[in-house]
């Protein structure tokens, strides 16, 4: 969903192992059904297994099919498991069309709509390039790769595909050891380091080697590397319409390293090789989408201007890169993906808590919304987001979903918008789940700020409940009434749930995101006090018993809101930043936090990493605080919350660590019963704080 560089804004782009004995009880016991007590009627732990998630619609160019990813919970292996399915539109009609052992995903239609090529590890060994023949149902292996090839697009004709791909490199050495005795058992070797960004979060450390763009015989054979050179070449790739030009986005700068947002958009003669760089914007430009006719391309980028925050705008130049210009600029939305088929130039954006698609006018004015809402992927939390593919006759398919049901497959046609899957109506039948009502939050100057309320099942009206603020990360992301797993599990536990887009989320215009900018996360606090206040106010919160949580940019507020109030029963800080200083030299974002969000380097401007840093006010803790954290979170890495613990074990404040192994920043990086457990370590350590909960 979110393009090339234009994602590293956020920190999220979102713990079973307890160190504190028996914090976290065991899953089974209450949450699996049993003949003597009956089917569990709410919403439990053991419920995630039986989740499934449609990812990734692609709609074939004529508009008659839809094959998409379906993403299953496997119970014996505790791991999702993707296969692609294929649903015909009219009918409505699904068969399952590459399954079994393996991951299989990316599907993408030739030009005809005759095969498809996806990605598969089938074989057991690495993800492979296949391409199935969809009126026989054969399918080939086309390629072997050492890793999952990106940006895959079919040439017009048919013939190839272009694609992207991690060429190993060799890496820095620096002298030799001795000489290895025959048969002598060693220690590994010395991993020598000399790259700015040495690890990236849900990939470990990073392998030395770039990112170049091949080609391959759509038949199979040896593929062809078109691009060269120490730097990498990634995103989406676009061929012209007369199959001659390869487009793509790239930061091809001597200093890559230093210049985060130095992507630009290049064309490349496939038959010579040759390079000619589109854009030259001092910030990123990439996603080019090319006309049907070939005289135009379509792209996204910005001005870099130093901010923690610009918003992502649409452009159009002439093929050879000239007469670039901002197509909607009243449009006050940040664009994250861009489609052009014959059916017109669509592009998809956040809007008020969801994420809608729009018909562009090449007229530079006009943006005409959709009716689809595209629905998020990260059932986790519900972040707004989705997927979505248009046909060349102008046919969207798209992930839609509610707060109760995670992602389905949807289209919207001439003839209005159908749902044609409902993927988990009979493992979420019967469950009574959490009701979700918006919330009336308005600030001393005007400015409102969206908010909800998840009720827990069975809530009554005039019931003040146990409610716990929950925190988005990013900061620049938004939440929408969408589906949470946390969320439905915290209702089934008794609580209510309270979440916000406060000042710096995305779909409300630049001007809110800029509320944060040079202050993050002070600004924030007042505006979810009130968000808090206002679901007191309402009639719906137990003010004697509230509860915080949040992860990353989430994670970065509770530790902060917990220094300057002590109304919260009890906290839960999920991978925070506590040290801006540390943070900013360890994360996988170098390039970012300092020089961006901080606004310079931590030896320039010591007295401002201090202030917004959640240390600055530990002598002031005292609420109850659970420390969660991924082992391998490199976005947010395991030391700022050990650093956390430490602090508030150090100022005499109760507190536990928990730790997922194998984890990294991304909450669905965590297997289903991790994903349980860290929320059930959540709702342990709020019981413990809750008061009446030892009478129930």
């Amino acid at each position: 969903m979110i393009p090339h560089n234009f994602g590293l804004r956020s920190l999220w782009a979102v713990s079973a192992l307890t160190l504190a004995g028996p914090l976290v009880p065991p899953l089974a016991a209450d949450d699996m059904a049993t003949e003597a007590s009956g089917p569990e009627k709410h919403f439990a732990g053991a419920d995630i297994f039986g989740l499934t998630v449609a990812a990734d619609p692609q709609i074939s160019p004529d508009g008659s099919k839809i094959a998409y990813v379906r993403r299953t919970n496997d119970i014996m292996t505790d791991r999702a498991v993707s296969s692609i399915w294929l649903i015909d539109v009219s009918s409505g009609a699904e068969t399952p069309l590459v399954t079994g052992a393996g991951t299989h995903v990316s599907p993408r239609w030739s030009p005809n709509g005759d095969r498809l090529a996806y990605i598969s590890t089938e074989s057991g060994g690495g993800p492979e390039l296949h391409v199935r023949w969809m009126d026989s149902g054969e399918s080939a292996n086309i390629t072997a790769l050492a890793e999952g090839p990106g940006g895959i697009a079919w040439s017009p004709d048919g013939n190839q595909i272009a694609y992207t791909a991690r060429v190993p490199g060799k890496g820095l050495t620096l002298g030799s050891p001795p000489a290895k005795p025959e048969g002598a058992q060693w220690g590994k070797p010395l991993q020598v380091i000399d790259r700015l960004v040495y690890r990236r979060d849900g990939g470990s450390y990073v392998k030395p080697g770039t990112a170049q763009l091949f080609v391959v015989s759509a038949i199979g054979g040896a593929p062809r590397q078109l691009t060269f050179g120490e730097y990498s070449n990634g995103g989406a790739v676009e061929w012209s319409p007369d199959g001659s030009t390869l487009y793509f986005s790239a930061n091809r700068r001597e200093d890559w390293e230093l210049q985060i947002f130095g992507s630009e958009v290049y064309s490349l003669d496939v038959a010579s090789g040759e390079i000619t760089a589109l854009t030259a914007r001092d910030g990123p430009d990439g996603a080019p989408q090319v006309s049907p006719d070939g005289s135009k391309i379509a792209y996204l980028g910005f001005d870099d201007q130093g901010n923690a925050f610009d918003q992502t705008n649409l452009y159009v130049m002439n093929a050879d890169g000239s007469g670039s210009r901002q197509l909607v600029p009243s449009l006050d939305r940040s664009f994250d993906t861009v489609e052009w088929t014959e059916a017109g130039l669509l592009a998809s954006y956040e809007d008020d808590g969801e994420h809608r698609v729009a018909r562009i006018g090449l007229n530079a004015s006009t943006a005409t919304p959709l009716d689809a809402r595209v629905g998020s992927g990260y059932v986790a939390l519900p972040y707004t987001g989705g997927e979505w593919s248009v046909s060349g006759n102008g046919s969207l398919a798209f992930t839609t979903q509610s707060a109760v049901a995670p992602p389905d497959v949807a289209v919207q046609t001439r003839r209005g918008i159908r749902t044609l899957t409902s993927l988990n109506a009979v493992s979420l039948g019967g469950k009574e789940m959490g009701e979700t009502r918006e919330l009336a939050v308005t600030m001393e100057d005007g400015t409102v700020i969206p908010a909800w309320i998840m009720l827990p099942p069975g809530y009554k009206a005039g019931d003040k409940v146990p409610t716990i603020l929950e925190m988005h990360g990013g900061p620049y992301a938004a939440y929408g009434p969408e589906f949470s797993i946390d969320y439905q599990l915290y209702g089934t536990a008794g609580y209510a749930v309270v979440f916000a887009n406060p000042g710096g989320s995305t779909g409300y215009g630049e001007e809110f995101a800029d509320r944060i900018e040079d202050n993050y996360p002070i600004s924030n606090v007042p505006e979810l006090m009130a968000v808090v206040d206002a679901a007191v106010a309402q009639g719906f919160s137990d003010e004697e018993n509230l509860f915080v949580t949040g992860g990353s940019g989430g994670g970065i507020l509770t530790a902060y809101v917990v220094g300057k109030t002590d109304r919260f029963k009890a906290a839960a800080a999920h991978k925070p930043v506590i040290n801006w200083v540390s943070q900013g030299l360890m994360s996988d974002l170098p390039t970012l936090i300092p020089r961006y969000w901080l606004g310079g380097l931590p030896w320039e401007k010591p007295e401002e990493y201090w202030e917004r840093g959640p240390l600055s006010n530990m002598a002031n803790v005292t609420t109850p605080t659970l420390v969660l954290v991924g082992a391998d979170d490199y976005r947010t890495p395991r030391s700022e919350a050990e650093q956390f613990y430490a602090a508030l074990k150090l100022v005499g404040v109760d507190t536990a660590l928990v730790v997922t192994p194998d984890s990294s920043h991304n909450n669905l990086s965590q297997s289903p019963s991790q994903q349980a457990a860290r929320t059930a370590s959540v709702i342990a350590w709020f019981d413990k704080y809750r008061t009446g909960k030892e009478a129930e």
